[in-house]
């Protein structure tokens, strides 16, 4: 009973709102892209609504459940990167052999997790590296959002001036405020969309998975590489800006065990959230670190509702314009933004250098291989940050390595 009092004192609005909002982003925006890969996938109705299904109770199952354990605000979202590599991916194959890849990825992605692989390699990259990282992914959501007040004027300057009058005023309900802003200018201008609500409830279908080697190269290597280059390494780096230490081996072995166990119902992947950790696990979710896992419960809570009641609940969502949604989200991730910038700028020249090329990189978008940018934007910063090590500093730890396989 004393830790359920406790979770009830440390309850706050602002972290509430902080999660609900990163549920709201999943599904007001990269949704519609998982919405496209599974008709990629040729799936019926039943099918679709199992993806829908099974991503959201994976989310809030695993969001609720390690942010109670852990006491960090762990937000976890669906793989956006790898629906996106699905839409171009799964034409060729049957679902079930979409589901095999959906297995073997997740299982190769929790035995990085649990061996502590992922977090040794993570261990190994110097820290602004990881925050250009981080960067380059955010600002763009930033920048793109500046095109809202070309499409929807009133409603983008109603949620920036509430948000900047609110960090001047009332700074720890500035987002709360402007998502208030956002959706009553959106109301005001007739701006919510028409969307028809589906009456089908979520729930699971059961899809035997099959395994063949063109789906496991072509999909399930892929899916593994952009899972965990671009949503679980920068969904640990912002925890770390955050001032947390999060047990790489405990979240990321955990989630994708979950996602394996949700794969045969169509669940391409869960990870840890990136964009929409970002505007949960701030100091305008809570300016106390230690009480901001309340938004890993909203958010997780927002996700079991969705997965509960599928159709009405995600049209709800969807009939948000998405100029509300992108200016929104981009005042709620400015703070973690600058943090990330700030972080990725310090150092040596060496390590500003390889930082500023992932960042670029990052920010391009490129797609290479089916892979994503965050990953080629690490690739270039750790091989700028390889031919920057000094020749002495080199030779060093080559000696060290061989007196150690001398010594053993």
């Amino acid at each position: 009973m004393s830790r359920v009092t406790a979770v009830l004192r440390d309850v706050s609005v602002t972290a509430i709102v902080a999660g609900f909002l990163s549920a709201l982003i999943n599904f007001a925006g990269p949704f519609l892209i998982v919405l496209e890969a599974t008709r990629a996938a040729g799936l019926d109705e039943a099918q679709t609504a199992s993806w829908v299904w099974a991503l959201s109770i994976g989310n809030g199952v695993c969001s609720i459940v390690l942010s109670l354990f852990t006491r960090i605000p762990v937000i976890v979202a669906w793989s956006t990167p790898g629906a996106a590599l699905l839409i171009a991916s799964l034409g060729g194959f049957s679902f079930a052999e979409a589901v095999g890849a959906f297995l073997v990825a997740s299982v190769a992605a929790a035995v990085a997790g649990y061996t502590g692989w992922f977090g040794w390699l993570l261990s190994k990259v110097p820290g602004p590296m990881l925050q250009a990282l981080l960067a380059g992914i955010l600002l763009p959501f930033v920048v793109t959002a500046a095109g809202a007040f070309a499409s929807a004027p009133v409603i983008a300057g109603c949620i920036v001036v509430t948000f900047f009058l609110g960090k001047r005023f009332f700074d720890r309900f500035a987002v709360l405020a402007a998502l208030a802003a956002g959706l009553i200018a959106t109301w005001a201008t007739g701006s919510f969309q028409e969307v028809a609500p589906s009456l089908t409830l979520g729930g699971p279908v059961f899809t035997m998975p099959v395994f063949t080697p063109a789906a496991l190269i072509s999909v399930a290597l892929p899916l593994f590489i952009v899972t965990m280059a671009s949503q679980n390494a920068p969904g640990l780096a912002l925890l770390h800006s955050q001032g947390y230490q999060p047990n790489d081996r405990l979240l990321v072995g955990t989630i994708s065990t979950v996602s394996a166990i949700l794969a045969p119902f169509g669940a391409h992947g869960i990870n840890l959230g990136a964009i929409t950790a970002a505007v949960a696990i701030g100091p305008e979710c809570h300016p106390d670190r230690t009480k901001r896992y309340i938004s890993g419960l909203s958010g997780g809570l927002a996700y079991l509702l969705v997965g509960s009641f599928g159709g009405v609940l995600v049209a709800g969502f969807q009939a948000i314009p998405t100029e509300t949604v992108s200016v929104v989200a981009a005042v709620a991730l400015l703070g973690a933004a600058l943090t990330a910038l700030t972080g990725a700028m310090s150092g040596n020249t060496r390590t500003g250098l390889a930082a500023i090329t992932t960042l670029a990189v990052t920010m391009s978008g490129v797609v290479i291989l089916s892979v994503g940018s965050a990953f080629w934007g690490l690739i270039a910063g750790a091989a700028v940050y390889l031919v920057l090590t000094p020749a002495r500093e080199a030779s060093g730890r080559a000696k060290t390595r061989q007196e150690a396989d001398v010594t053993a």
